[in-house]
């Protein structure tokens, strides 16, 4: 199963892909294996949080 954090989700999170195959944006978990959810669970809270600093920061300098 692929799954698509791109390369800041597999950045911080590379030290936990040790026994998956990973490139710079994906990672793969195996079919015949139980999807590490709590894994998948911080990945997409530090995507949410990752993002709503982006929009912020955004939104702050449209303000200016």
């Amino acid at each position: 199963i692929g799954f698509y954090p791109t390369s800041t989700g597999i950045k911080n999170f590379e030290n936990e892909f040790a026994k998956y195959k990973w490139s710079k944006g994906a990672v793969q978990f195996p079919l015949d294996e139980p999807l590490p959810v709590a894994l998948i669970t911080k990945i997409v809270k530090f995507k949410i949080k990752e993002d709503k600093e982006k929009a912020d920061a955004k939104k702050k300098l449209k303000n200016l």
